[in-house]
């Protein structure tokens, strides 16, 4: 115990001049400190220009005949730093963008932030989403229809309606599963049903997602053509706003053919998912659609980042680099949009009764759509009656 004792406190002796040097690297010879170590070991930001800068120097260049003459002012620490850090004249056969990024150093973030914060937060968004949703419904219960039902239908959705809905809905439901796979397998797929299985389930979650998005993209088109004209908020939408359309208390606001959280349902789904779409095909395709570098470029020039605190955004990144930050926008719009979808299908389902039908056979019970859309029913009846009248006067015989 002595002996381990007296081993620490030399240990002790020893490191704390070293941890007190200056960043003065003249007795190194200009390599790395033990300070340097200690504070990148801790999390802490380290200067490492002096690594990045130090990759040789043409005018201290040996002649050829003599020692490293062929090497000239460069020693091979020296090329390989200038390999890390981009500085490096490399020539490759392959003429992709790609190819000349030899060493790219700058992934570990990425993935401490997408194994940290995106993972962490993302999840507890989704259970803590799936948790309010089923308080509430404990709390409010299903909303009914207080009217008794008339036995007439009108139609709510067409077909055609119907099928951009659930290609967008069915297609986004394939892509969360299978993005949720590849986010969290190794950390709780592989552990319980081993490593073998999820490798495998992760190859074909990446083939149903890579394809299935084009589906997701075709839907989203659909429903924005399909829809937008309904969505335009009007007056109508601040008395439902006002009285929490019907799902907090007992009223029951007039509403057109889409409510005013409908309407935030659509915007959310058609902004988050363009955003998504748009960074998704970047992934696919990251030499051909870099989005960051140019995004990042505007942002300087409003001066923002500085004025936040960010400091100046890069404007020049590998493709490797764009991939890293297409990645994280991509899951972070995901989970936020995921949880607005939750929502979406909590009211669509189970909590209010008959609004399933709307998008299953598109017919719905008069009283149904008297009591959440009675401006758009009457809208329908009386598009019906002059319908109707148009039809009994050319059916009138000629004289």
């Amino acid at each position: 115990m002595l002996r381990m004792a007296l081993a620490l406190v030399l240990s002790l002796i020893v490191a704390i001049p070293a941890l007190a040097q200056e960043s003065d690297r003249t007795s190194t010879g200009g390599a790395q400190t033990l300070e340097d170590i200690m504070a990148r070991q801790s999390g802490q930001n380290v200067d490492s220009t002096f690594r990045s800068g130090n990759t040789g120097d043409d005018a201290r260049a040996k002649d050829m005949r003599e020692q490293l003459g062929t090497l000239g002012g460069v020693s091979d620490p020296e090329l390989w730093r200038a390999v890390r850090y981009g500085s490096a004249d490399t020539r490759v056969s392959n003429q992709s963008e790609a190819a000349d990024v030899l060493m790219q150093d700058g992934g570990m973030w990425w993935l401490t932030f997408r194994d940290g914060p995106v993972r962490v937060y993302g999840g507890w968004l989704l259970l803590g989403t799936i948790g309010a949703l089923l308080l509430f419904f404990l709390l409010r219960g299903k909303i009914g229809i207080d009217e008794p039902m008339t036995g007439r239908t009108v139609t709510r959705f067409k077909a055609i309606e119907r099928f951009g809905h659930w290609l967008l809905a069915g297609s986004f439901v394939l892509l969360g599963f299978t993005g949720l796979f590849v986010l969290f397998g190794r950390s709780f797929i592989a552990p319980y049903l081993g490593k073998s299985f999820n490798s495998n389930l992760l190859i074909w979650s990446k083939f149903v997602h890579n394809n299935v998005a084009w589906a997701f993209i075709l839907g989203l088109v659909m429903v924005f053509v399909m829809w937008v004209v309904h969505n335009i908020p009007n007056k109508t939408d601040i008395t439902w706003l006002r009285q929490f359309g019907g799902i907090i208390g007992k009223a029951h606001p007039p509403a057109k053919k889409f409510n005013a959280g409908q309407k935030m349902i659509f915007w959310s789904v058609i902004l988050f998912g363009t955003s998504i779409a748009v960074s998704g095909v970047s992934l696919l395709f990251p030499f051909e659609l870099p989005l960051f570098a140019k995004t990042f470029a505007m942002l300087n020039w409003t001066g923002l980042p500085e004025l936040l605190g960010f400091g100046v955004l890069p404007e020049t990144m590998s493709p490797q680099e764009e991939m890293q930050f297409a990645q994280l926008w991509h899951a972070i719009m995901a989970f936020v949009l995921t949880a607005i979808v939750l929502a979406h299908i909590y009211i669509g389902s189970v909590g209010m009764e008959g609004a399933y039908d709307a998008m299953g056979s598109g017919e719905v019970d008069e009283a149904w759509a008297h009591q959440h859309h009675s401006i758009w029913l009457d809208e329908v009846l009386e598009d019906e009656k002059s319908a109707a009248k148009a039809k009994s006067g050319s059916a009138t015989p000629a004289e």
